[in-house]
């Protein structure tokens, strides 16, 4: 028996009831293009390969391999790519196949930039489904004005709609891990919403925005831009980062990116 790795952030999946929810919110479906990270011992892996019949996935921990190997040795669309998530080419990995649907249980220390990872990736993503901790599900599903509001939920919602499916409790995982976990989905916009001229200044515009939360925009945006251009483009420079709307931080961005001060 594999031990979790706790430098992988390993809780392998045990309970049946969850992997069904899991599986039923996925909906995968025979012909599609079906990417698993952290496969981990195959709880997901064995219902989404009875669904779709291929699967690839994606796997750091090598001692794993073998065991994954052999389990799925009897499906000839059973892909297995080894190495690190994060160094995945995406857009590669498509090809000229269709746009990839992304699924997995990930590590809690490599969520957040593996997510940042794959919002990179554009087109060749058609959606994601992910366990997280709770607490970075809240953080990607939040509203303007929340508390969880932030940089992290400026770039998702940027690029996809949202949605916090379900929470998944301690018990159904082994180890068992000391915070719940939810499910996300993430489905790519077809086209954005809010495009922004530059996407690198706007995001960092939003990171210089959200460096102290409880200090105005006057404050953290000084020296790139000021209150009178602020007031023009109908945003009170009083008010605080996470009160701002995604098309109002583009707004801001685009702004900057005309030249104007």
């Amino acid at each position: 028996m594999h031990r979790a790795r706790k430098r992988f952030g390993q809780n392998f999946l045990r309970d049946p009831g969850i992997i069904s929810r899991i599986v039923r919110a996925i909906g995968p479906r025979s012909g599609e293009r079906l990417v698993e990270i952290g496969p981990g011992q195959g709880a997901l892996t064995e219902p989404l390969l009875e669904a779709t019949g291929h699967l690839e996935v994606i796997e750091l921990d090598r001692d794993l391999i073998p065991g994954l190997r052999v389990q799925f040795f009897n499906y000839p669309g059973f892909v297995i790519h080894e190495g690190d998530a994060l160094k995945v080419d995406f857009v590669a990995l498509r090809g000229e196949g269709p746009p990839l649907r992304v699924v997995g249980n990930l590590p809690y220390n490599i969520s957040t930039p593996l997510i940042v990872h794959l919002l990179d990736a554009g087109g060749a993503i058609a959606d994601m489904h992910f366990m997280l901790q709770k607490e970075v599900v809240e953080r990607l599903a939040a509203s303007a004005g929340g508390s969880d509001w932030g940089r992290l939920s400026v770039m998702a919602q940027y690029y996809c709609r949202v949605e916090s499916l379900f929470v998944v409790p301690p018990e159904a995982f082994v180890p068992r891990p000391k915070v719940d976990s939810a499910i996300v989905r993430l489905t790519p916009h077809a086209e954005l919403p809010h495009p922004a001229s530059d996407e690198v200044l706007l995001f960092d515009v939003v990171r210089q925005a959200f460096s102290q939360r409880r200090k105005t925009l006057r404050n953290n945006l000084k020296g790139r831009i000021d209150a009178t251009a602020l007031e023009a483009l109908d945003i009170d420079s009083g008010r605080r980062p996470q009160t701002l709307t995604v098309e109002e931080f583009v707004r801001i961005a685009n702004h900057l990116t005309g030249g104007e001060s």
